[in-house]
């Protein structure tokens, strides 16, 4: 995708520059990323996608701190042009998702395997050096992929416009995962209602029990999951649908990297509770499943993963 940075009209002679609307987006992008990881990552080192969660509020300000270098000294007087740095940025975040997911996948599945896993230092230093790891992958993959040129248009009027890459991962994983949760809520839609009741029901009183049948393990996890975030996803396939494509250095925020933290901590919890029976060691960093209850017939106990919200150890008779 092509964003134009720079307009002359030849016919009135205005010129138009608009780094500072570039610079306006990723202040925007800043204070939203802030925003949500000061709400959802309560325990910064323990897990790989908190620190990936930290890092991209680094990254960040970096990036808004040489866009607004750039819009005050001027394309003249700066190393870089805007151009670069937007090009670059949009590379280097588009790269992520892959590395990240994956790293994150295989750190919570291998996260009670290595005693090392115990001491918050090791997880400190080894999270900080993974991170930084994929953070130059990311850098690296993007050498070669600026493109600036001018470009006339309707022989009035002539533009600088800069080639920026959106992530194809980010596309690919939002509309898929969009569709999926659809197609797994549709056969249970009827029941909704009354479990979602039942659920609340319960979380205010632990012990009572109705004869309401309840869902499956995997259905609960993904009403959880759905009731949460299907409203970003809903936007974000909207956006797609009507055309809006998004570059990667805006795409890649931790709005959706949270929404991959949830969707890789269901699958394991809900793997290792299919495999290793009842599973106690409940997955962390849950911004919120809100629905979370049990199949069959089981006992409940209600046990507290934070501060902010209750959840629940699962027993089979």
């Amino acid at each position: 995708m092509l964003a134009v940075m720079e307009q002359w009209d030849m016919d009135t002679g205005c010129h138009i520059d608009k780094t500072a609307m570039y610079l306006l987006l990723m202040i925007l992008k800043l204070v939203l990323d802030a925003l949500v990881f000061y709400l959802c990552c309560q325990k910064l080192y323990t897990l790989f996608l908190n620190m990936c969660s930290l890092s991209l509020v680094l990254f960040d300000l970096l990036l808004v701190i040489f866009m607004a270098t750039v819009w005050i000294l001027g394309t003249e007087k700066s190393l870089v042009s805007p151009c670069f740095v937007l090009a670059n940025a949009s590379a280097a975040y588009g790269a992520l998702p892959l590395p990240m997911m994956f790293l994150g996948f295989l750190d919570y599945c291998l996260q009670d395997a290595s005693p090392c896993n115990q001491r918050p230092f090791c997880k400190l230093v080894g999270n900080a050096i993974l991170t930084l790891l994929v953070w130059i992958l990311a850098i690296t993959y993007t050498f070669g992929h600026v493109q600036s040129e001018r470009v006339e248009l309707d022989n009035a009027k002539v533009v600088l416009v800069c080639k920026v890459d959106m992530s194809t991962v980010i596309k690919y994983f939002v509309s898929g995962l969009f569709m999926a949760v659809i197609c797994m809520m549709l056969p249970f839609c009827s029941m909704i209602p009354r479990w979602v009741k039942e659920a609340d029901r319960i979380s205010e009183n632990y012990l009572e029990d109705t004869n309401w049948p309840r869902p499956p393990l995997w259905f609960s996890l993904t009403l959880g999951f759905g009731l949460f975030w299907l409203p970003y996803l809903a936007v974000s396939v909207a956006c797609m649908c009507f055309g809006m494509e998004i570059p990667g250095y805006l795409s890649v925020n931790i709005l959706w990297l949270e929404c991959a933290n949830s969707l890789l901590l269901g699958l394991v919890f809900w793997a290792k509770s299919k495999m290793q029976g009842p599973y106690s060691q409940l997955p962390e960093n849950v911004c919120s499943w809100n629905v979370f209850w049990v199949s069959g017939k089981c006992c409940m106990l209600p046990v507290s993963l934070s501060a902010h919200s209750p959840e629940w150890i699962i027993f089979w008779h």
